[in-house]
């Protein structure tokens, strides 16, 4: 059994029945149960009862659970900090294995699983809000086998700067496309990470072998509140 995590944006929890060995002979987790919460800042405070709520929707206790998947962002330092902290404590606490990837991935991901392997190598653009005016970005493609490769790194970047590229591809998802639908039309109405689709993604990645043991944050930039470089005195000298 598994549990995914995602707070990139919205507060997102799913569990699945499978696991994520990195043989392509295993079948994808089954996901039993997703629950989100599209409040953007009350990640602390929603987030260990959406993951109870959902196990319980699920009818999987914790003791069940073999591994945790958690999405690394981009995101708000806080809204990540949240998610990773908790996948960690919950996997420490349980001895089961830990696997981050990039949220945009699973978004990546989740807007594909709509589109009919028919249709033949297809690309997709992911842009999420990134606040200060800027979005997070990353550029996919489907091959004919089914295999999605990412095309272009995630960064963050000024909508107008990135807007060209991203609305070349055939799909454009994110949270991104509802702050600037000017600049970066969406395609679909696709904001947030699913985590249903988190863990199928990931199932693909180890399929083929990605290593997903990193779990450190993906926040691309400083995150506002910065630590000050040297102590200043109250009196100004």
């Amino acid at each position: 059994m598994l549990l995914g995590i995602d707070t990139s944006g919205a507060v997102s929890v799913a569990v699945a029945r499978g696991e994520l060995a990195g043989d392509s002979t295993d079948p994808s987790p089954e996901i039993l149960a997703v629950r989100s919460d599209t409040r953007s800042r009350h990640h602390d405070e929603v987030l260990l009862a959406l993951v109870e709520e959902t196990l319980q929707a699920a009818g999987v206790t914790r003791g069940e659970l073999t591994g945790v998947v958690v999405g690394r962002g981009p995101g708000p330092f806080t809204g990540l900090r949240v998610g990773l902290v908790s996948a960690r404590s919950i996997a420490s606490v349980l001895g089961v294995p830990l696997h981050g990837l990039s949220s945009l991935d699973a978004l990546a991901h989740e807007a594909l699983a709509a589109v009919p392997a028919e249709r033949g190598p297809i690309t997709v653009g992911v842009a999420l809000d990134a606040r200060r005016r800027e979005v997070y970005h990353a550029r996919y493609r489907r091959e004919v086998d089914g295999e999605i490769l990412r095309i272009a790194e995630p960064a963050v970047d000024a909508p107008a700067e990135v807007a060209a590229a991203l609305t070349a591809c055939d799909l454009l998802v994110g949270s991104g496309t509802a702050l600037y639908p000017e600049l970066l039309p969406a395609t679909v109405e696709l904001e947030h990470v699913d985590a249903g689709h988190l863990l199928l993604a990931a199932s693909a990645l180890a399929a083929r072998g990605e290593d997903l043991t990193s779990t450190e944050p993906m926040y691309l930039r400083e995150p506002d509140a910065a630590k000050p470089t040297a102590r200043k005195s109250a009196l100004g000298r």
